[in-house]
């Protein structure tokens, strides 16, 4: 269905027409960016429409189970499954009753109707109104299970999880610790600027966003990162396009940090596209020296080096190629980022919560082990190794480690106690971000040296 271009056209609002489109597409098992993209690619949205188009289709599909769940509380058959499209005109008119503040509900309801007017046809939009109206008169009618009594089933529906997860976070946290970590995964994601030393200064990216009237905030542990208040990417055009912005987020620059490369060194950065790590590990080198960046992916690799001219970097050397088959010598430095669940980045990767599984733990467990042996055989003696992931599966961290080091005697734990302080250290050395730690995603990262023969 193609979407109005006249504001004349129109009969629906074309932007929650996309949002709707998108979310049949995730629910369908399409990444939530690629659903974006296909359906932006049917109209044209203006900036404006883009951010509205992204917070609802973000924030519905975070919040599905809840949805859901309170949904059944006012269809006259609850177990009945609904089409596709009418399931999710429902859950996104109800999020926006339930979770903006600046939709009135009147707007909220009326744009739904017609949503499924155009997009299903007039029975379910009666279908659509009545619900929305009940849920509004009566938003006590939905009962959740008290979290004394079922605290799995209390906090998956209330803050909308699989239970599995739910099932991790209290074995790891306990319940109140796993709650705060909940919410924090619900917050909207914010945007952070990685500054770019070769072409400006914090400093300097500062007094740009504090003249156009951008809220900002400087990293806490790694001062070049700039935590940018609202959506979208600020001043796209004059600091990300002029290569002064990275587009990257705070905690995954700490493992770069803790591998701390220097000038003239000789670096791998094993599974490098699209470039994050590789080019700020080429910043903090100076611009001198060698960063080999490693990936099996030809297109990727392709982003890596467009992002590397924009930022000014000339000592990344691509390398397209299975990191398992790489036989490149050893190297100085070494830098490990598996494939992992993802779970630190739950937050700003809102179909995750839905397309992971507790088999995925153990199958990229496998592959965890078997990289970081590869890895470790790069490292020439008195040389360090960084592994590093974005999730928070202690599975596919620390256990992994662990294990590593009881299989190679030659590597010890080289302490993140010198580059970070104890709230982000712990007593085994590693470091540990989670997403209620402020303007940070969940991560982890463990610096690993290798003894000298």
């Amino acid at each position: 269905m193609p979407y109005p271009k006249k504001k004349n056209d129109r009969r629906f609002d074309f932007v929650r027409a996309a949002a709707v489109k998108a979310l049949v597409l995730i629910e369908q098992g399409e990444q939530t960016d690629i659903a974006v993209t296909e359906v932006m690619s049917e109209g044209q949205f203006r900036p404006i429409d883009r951010r509205f188009l992204m917070q609802l289709v973000n924030g519905a599909t975070k919040m599905r189970r809840r949805l859901d769940y309170e949904l059944k509380f006012y269809l006259s058959r609850p177990s009945a499954d609904l089409p596709l499209k009418l399931s999710n005109i429902l859950r996104l008119g109800l999020y926006q009753l339930r979770f903006t503040d600046r939709i009135p509900a009147a707007a909220a309801v009326s744009e739904s109707v017609n949503l499924a007017k155009h997009m299903t046809d007039k029975s379910r939009s009666s279908l659509v109104n009545a619900v929305l109206r009940a849920s509004i008169r009566e938003p006590d009618k939905v009962r959740f299970a008290k979290p004394s009594e079922n605290p799995v089933k209390y906090l998956g529906e209330f803050y909308s999880y699989p239970d599995h997860f739910i099932e991790y976070c209290l074995r790891e946290f306990g319940f109140e610790a796993t709650e705060k970590l909940l919410q924090a995964y619900n917050e909207p994601p914010s945007v952070t600027y990685r500054v770019n030393y070769l072409k400006s200064k914090p400093d300097e990216v500062a007094r740009i966003l504090q003249d156009n009237n951008i809220d900002f905030s400087y990293g806490k542990y790694l001062p070049e990162f700039i935590h940018v208040a609202g959506g979208g990417l600020p001043l796209e055009d004059e600091l990300i396009k002029t290569g002064k912005v990275f587009v990257q987020c705070e905690s995954s620059g700490l493992p770069v940090r803790l591998l701390n490369p220097r000038p003239n060194s000789n670096v791998i950065d094993l599974t490098a596209a699209p470039g994050g790590k590789s080019t700020y590990m080429a910043i903090r080198m100076r611009n001198r020296g060698r960063v080999t960046a490693l990936d099996k992916s030809h297109q990727r690799l392709t982003a890596l080096v467009e992002n590397a001219q924009r930022l000014g970097i000339k000592i990344i050397a691509p390398v397209a190629c299975d990191m398992i088959d790489f036989d490149g010598g050893e190297f100085d430095r070494v830098l490990l980022d598996p494939p992992c669940s993802g779970w630190g980045t739950a937050g700003k990767n809102s179909d995750l919560r839905w397309s992971k599984s507790p088999e995925d733990t153990v199958n990229l467990a496998k592959i965890q082990r078997r990289m970081i042996d590869k890895a470790a055989a790069l490292v020439k003696p008195g040389g360090v190794l960084v592994y590093s992931t974005c999730t928070i599966i202690r599975d596919e961290n620390d256990q992994i480690i662990e294990e590593f080091l009881l299989r190679n005697k030659e590597f010890e734990i080289d302490s993140a106690a010198e580059f970070f302080g104890e709230d982000l250290v712990n007593e085994r050395g590693f470091v540990k971000t989670y997403p209620n730690h402020p303007e940070l995603d969940g991560s982890f990262c463990a610096r690993l040296k290798r003894k000298l023969r």
